[in-house]
């Protein structure tokens, strides 16, 4: 059963209801999120409105103002979008069965009101999962073992480090073994290199962010919470309007952005100064590479994170705020930057 939250719900789901019911309205569109919880709210809207009319759909990813035309010149059939609404029914079935209720029985059986005990179909199976692997770990018997890492130098004087290895292994496990190879060494007067190789390494600039990842570079980097990171992303978009939506799971952007993607890359490049070089490699770009940044099949409710086509002033943003936007900007633009080439010599 469904039925408005509070008094501001019920006037607004009114004013909805209205709309829908309007005689002279012969097709209701449904332009909400291009995704399941998108598709949930509308049908939940119509479902209380009681009506019965053609439903069809608006689906777009990004909020240019070509995307939006072009999902209004393309209506989608509603039938298309059944096993989108079901996953979402689904979904939010499970919360109920197993997060409402079994949180609550948990909580009277051996918890109490002051120590809720709550129960989720995301966080019980993620805390097993974490909770099993804390029980490996004290389970865990060390056992010791040795190294053996020597100093060299070139005939032309350069100088390396060199660790030991028999085969796969790198380490031996007695100290008398890593002894009789230490001595043995000692006792050499030179050493022979006997092989060489030296092999080409691409590296690809990394994917656009999604907020997952967003929140683990901002850990791994600056040592922020996964909500602190959060709050500085939503202001930046809230407030300042200079990010994308960040409460996104995608990597990629849609073809409809990419006419404006080098005009976002020469506002940042506006931003500061440590930006603008990069910023004009990318903006000078006779075409851009596009081929690991647009993929519309991989994009869902909401596109990758990216700055925004409005001017980036950064003068009023705070400390978290200025971090996370150069995180942004920085992987933005290297996004469309060539591969980085490396040679990796073992000896």
């Amino acid at each position: 059963r469904y039925e408005a939250r509070d008094e501001r719900a019920i006037k607004q789901l009114a004013v909805l209801h209205k709309a829908i019911k309007r005689k002279d309205v012969d097709i209701i569109v449904n332009a909400c999120d291009a995704g399941r919880e998108g598709e949930l709210i509308f049908k939940l809207i119509y479902q209380t409105s009681g009506a019965e009319k053609p439903i069809e759909r608006a689906w777009f990813s990004s909020m240019t103002k070509g995307a939006i035309r072009d999902a209004f010149d393309h209506l989608r059939d509603d039938e298309q979008m059944k096993p989108l609404e079901a996953a979402a029914r689904a979904r939010e079935t499970a919360d109920w069965l197993v997060g409402y209720n079994a949180t609550r029985a948990a909580t009277v059986k051996v918890g109490s009101p002051r120590n809720p005990i709550p129960i989720g179909r995301v966080k019980t199976p993620t805390l097993a999962l974490i909770a099993r692997r804390d029980e490996e770990i004290n389970a865990f018997i060390p056992v010791p073992y040795w190294e053996v890492v020597s100093d060299f130098t070139s005939q032309a004087g350069a100088p390396y480090a060199g660790k030991w290895h028999r085969g796969t292994a790198k380490s031996t496990a007695t100290a008398d073994e890593a002894e009789t190879i230490a001595t043995a060494v000692r006792a050499a007067s030179d050493a022979k290199v006997v092989r060489v190789e030296k092999k080409p390494r691409v590296e690809q600039p990394k994917l656009l962010f999604d907020l997952t990842q967003l929140q683990r570079e901002a850990n791994s980097q600056f040592g922020f919470t996964a909500k602190r990171t959060l709050s500085a992303a939503q202001s930046l978009y809230d407030t300042h309007k200079l990010l994308t939506y960040p409460r996104t799971s995608s990597k990629y952007l849609t073809t409809d952005m990419v006419d404006s993607l080098k005009g976002i890359a020469a506002q940042v490049g506006q931003a500061d100064r440590a930006y603008a070089k990069s910023a004009a490699y990318v903006s000078g770009l006779a075409s851009l590479p596009l081929a690991r940044v647009v993929a519309d099949d991989k994009v869902g409710d909401h596109h990758a994170i990216i700055p925004t086509e409005a001017p980036q002033d950064i003068s009023a943003l705070g400390t978290d705020e200025r971090k996370i936007y150069d995180l942004v900007a920085r992987r933005f633009l290297a996004a469309f930057h060539p591969p980085a080439k490396k040679e990796v010599t073992s000896v």
